[in-house]
Parts: C-alpha cells; sequence; structure tokens
C-alpha cells in the first residue's frame, strides 16, 4: 500500500485528494493547521491526521518527521496555498510576506525537509499545486501570480537536480475550482482608483465555469499514477483552453487579448 502526504487538506482540492486516494487504497497523511476541528477525514480509516502550519519551519521538520516514522512515503503534495487581489500600490508588507511565505517557502521548505528521505529510498514524487496562473496572468492578482510562476521555474529546475536519485517532480495547474475558496483564502486590498477594473474582473468571475475539486484531484491521482515524467499538468477546461490559446498566439498577442478584455486597448 503506498502513501501520500498532503499539506492543506482541512477543505478544497486538500481535502478531495485525501478522500480519492484513500479510496484507491492508498494511505494518506493528511496535514492541517488545526486537525483538531477535522470532522470527516478523521473517520476514514486510512488518513491520519497530522498538525502542519506551512509558514512554521519547526513544525515542518517535526511533523515530517512523524510522518516518516509511520512508515515509507511515496509522493508528497504540497497543496497548501491562499490568493491575494488587489493593486499592488495597496498590498501591505504584512500581506506580501505572508502569500511569498505560505504559497513559496512553504512548498520549498516542506520539499527540502523530505528530499533527504527521498534521496535515500532512491525513489519519490513531490507535485505541487500550482496555477493556471503560474503560466498566464490577469491583472490585480501580480502577488499571487509571482508566487505560481515562481513554484513553476522552481519545480522546473528541481526536477534536474532530483531526478538523477530518482526523485520526480511535478507540477498541477488548475483553473477555476469550485470551492470556498474565494471566501475562506482569498485576501483582498483595495483603492479608488482601481474600482472599475475590480468591476471588470469581478463580472468575469463565473464559476459556473469552474471545475470540481473531484475533477482536479483526479489530474493530482493521474500525476501520481501514471509512471511518466511529465513536468506539468493542466487541470479543467479553463485552464487547458487558455494556455493552449497563449501557445497559439504567442505571449503578445494573448498579452494584448487580456488588455483588450480588461481595458479596451
Amino acid at each position: 500500500m503506498k502513501t501520500i502526504f498532503i499539506t492543506g487538506a482541512s477543505t478544497g482540492l486538500g481535502k478531495a485528494t485525501a478522500k480519492l486516494f484513500a479510496a484507491n487504497g492508498w494511505k494518506v497523511i493528511a496535514t492541517m493547521r488545526k486537525p483538531e476541528n477535522e470532522t470527516e477525514l478523521n473517520l476514514i480509516e486510512n488518513i491520519t491526521l497530522l498538525p502542519l502550519d506551512v509558514t512554521n519551519p519547526g513544525q515542518i521538520k517535526e511533523t515530517t518527521q512523524k510522518a516518516i516514522a509511520l512508515g515509507n512515503i511515496d509522493v508528497v503534495f504540497n497543496n497548501a496555498g491562499y490568493g491575494l487581489i488587489g493593486p499592488m500600490e495597496t498590498v501591505t508588507d504584512k500581506q506580501l510576506v505572508r502569500q511569498i511565505d505560505t504559497n513559496i517557502l512553504g512548498v520549498i521548505r516542506v520539499t527540502q525537509a523530505f528530499i533527504p528521505y527521498f534521496r535515500e529510498r532512491k525513489s519519490g514524487l513531490f507535485i505541487s499545486t500550482t496555477s493556471i496562473g503560474g503560466l498566464i496572468t490577469f491583472p490585480l492578482t501580480s502577488v499571487y501570480h509571482a508566487t505560481k510562476w515562481a513554484l513553476e521555474g522552481w519545480s522546473e529546475s528541481l526536477a534536474f537536480e532530483l531526478n538523477q536519485f530518482g526523485i520526480g517532480v511535478k507540477t498541477v495547474s488548475p483553473g477555476g475550482i469550485k470551492t470556498d475558496f474565494v471566501h475562506r483564502s482569498l485576501d483582498t486590498t483595495s483603492h479608488p482608483a482601481y474600482d472599475k477594473l475590480v468591476e471588470k474582473l469581478n463580472a468575469g468571475w463565473d464559476e459556473n465555469n469552474f471545475s470540481s475539486a473531484e475533477l482536479i484531484a483526479g489530474v493530482v491521482y493521474e500525476a501520481a499514477t501514471d509512471g511518466k515524467d511529465n513536468l506539468r499538468y493542466l487541470a479543467g477546461a479553463d485552464a487547458i483552453a487558455s494556455y493552449a490559446q497563449r501557445l497559439q498566439v504567442g505571449d503578445e498577442a494573448f498579452r494584448k487579448g487580456i488588455d483588450q478584455l480588461f481595458f479596451g486597448n
């Protein structure tokens, strides 16, 4: 029986992934900041809950060792993260640091903690949730995009150095997901000078075009089990279509299309 270690498993994609892997016979180590509040995953026999705040380096090391002590781990799924939307000039230093600490440093630190273990075993797989926002951009989300583009580049570089030890590195890049992400995992800022742009962004926010968390979890499962050395897995029809369009028309034409959409330029 294989084992997957998941960060950010309390809700949304993390929880859907934990349930899917457990249903397919995997052992699951589901981590979250407050496992004592979990009322669903704790009832599934082959799921173990552990506490983990990915912004806490000391707890990352402690929880990693606890997880390894439970038995062999085959996959680490870095899923914890959140969004930050608003004009760049209004982002506070506290928001900036928290976004980078969670979306980038948390992933890097969790991965770094498991590398020696995987290297000694000469096997293992890291999968990280990035986003279609790591491949294309929209206005008012520059810091969020910065973290997701960083994860894409970091993962690609990391794969070169870890593949020699039999360790895989993959990313899953979802589009919109039908979860409570907007209400639970979204931080916002505002400024009157940008109100019209915010209105246009909100008008284009159509959850009817989003994918279910279960569908995206299926892509994570595919990445974990297909035996391929692919780096990037697009997830969701909107993500697949958007990225295909960017590749087809080229970066500058795609960027101008986004500009036309929001500014009519």
